[in-house]
C-alpha cells in the first residue's frame, strides 16, 4: 500500500510518501498565496524523489490549515489527529505533544495507540506561534536561525509582558532604546512565546514522555525555556516539521 500525507500549513506545505508503513520520500516548500500550486509542487517533488507516478499512490490524505482546498486528496485529517498519529508512529512512548507552527500553538495528550485524549489550542494571538519569533527577529535585524544562538548568549532575564504581537513590537522598541543587549532581548522574546505555550500544556496536563513537533521545535532556546519552566525533558524527532504529514499518510 502506497499512501501520501500532505500537510498544508500557513507558512510551509509538506508531503510524505509511505509504502507499507515506511517513509520513502519527503518534500517541503513555502505555501505562499496559491495553496494548490504549493500542494502540487511538494507532491510532485516527493513523487520524483520516490520514483513514483501519481497513479502509483493508493490514497492521499490532506491535513493542515489548507486541507479542505487540496483538490486531489481522497480524505482530510484534522491537524490534531495527524499530529497525534504522527508522533505515536515515530515515538510510541510519547503521551504529551507540543505542536508549534507559524500561526498556532497546540498541546495534545494522547493514548498508547495515538488517539487524542485531550488538547488545547492557542489561536487568539500569534504571540504563541512561530510568526511571533519571526516578527521579533526582523525587528531585531537578525535572522530567525540566529535567535536560538542569541538566547544561549544571554546573561540575564528580561521580562516581556505583552500578550499580543502588536504590543510586543512596542515593548521590543522600548528594550532596544533602553540599551538592552540583543541576546537578552532574544531570550525575552523566546521566553515570552514559551510562556504562552506552557499555559496550554498545563491545561491538557503532562503525562509520561513529552515531544515537540513543528518548525519551532528546531529552536533550541524555545525548547530550553519550556524544559526549564516545567522541569521536564522534551524529545524532538528527526525532521519535526514532517510529523503531521506522516500522521496523515498513515491515517
Amino acid at each position: 500500500m502506497i499512501t501520501a500525507g500532505i500537510d498544508i500549513g500557513a507558512k510551509n506545505t509538506k508531503t510524505v510518501i509511505m509504502m507499507d508503513g515506511n517513509v520513502v520520500s519527503k518534500a517541503m516548500s513555502p505555501t505562499g498565496m496559491d495553496v494548490m500550486e504549493a500542494a502540487n509542487k511538494v507532491f510532485n517533488d516527493a513523487l520524483t524523489l520516490a520514483a513514483f507516478k501519481r497513479d502509483d499512490i493508493d490514497r492521499i490524505f490532506a491535513t493542515g490549515i489548507g486541507r479542505n482546498v487540496c483538490e486531489f486528496a481522497h480524505e482530510e485529517i484534522t491537524e490534531i489527529g495527524a499530529a497525534a498519529k504522527g508522533i505515536s508512529y515515530l515515538m510510541p512512548d510519547v503521551r504529551t505533544v507540543i505542536v508549534v507552527g507559524a500561526e498556532e500553538g497546540r498541546a495534545i495528550r494522547i493514548d498508547n495507540k495515538g488517539g487524542v485524549v485531550d488538547f488545547a489550542i492557542n489561536e487568539r494571538c500569534a504571540a504563541g506561534a512561530g510568526t511571533f519569533i519571526e516578527t521579533m527577529a526582523r525587528m531585531l535585524e537578525v535572522n530567525i536561525e540566529d535567535m536560538a544562538g542569541l538566547y544561549d548568549q544571554s546573561t540575564r532575564e528580561i521580562n516581556m509582558s505583552a500578550h499580543c504581537v502588536v504590543f510586543a513590537e512596542s515593548e521590543l522598541v522600548h528594550l532596544v532604546h533602553s540599551q538592552i543587549s540583543k541576546p537578552d532581548i532574544a531570550r525575552a522574546i523566546i521566553t515570552a512565546m514559551a510562556d504562552r505555550i506552557i499555559s496550554i500544556i498545563r491545561r491538557v496536563g503532562i503525562e509520561h514522555k513529552v515531544a515537540a513537533i513543528g518548525g519551532v521545535a528546531l529552536n533550541r532556546g524555545f525548547v530550553k525555556a519550556i524544559e526549564k519552566e516545567l522541569n521536564i525533558e522534551i524529545n524532538i524527532p528527526a525532521d519535526p516539521q514532517f510529523v503531521s504529514a506522516i500522521g496523515a499518510a498513515i491515517s
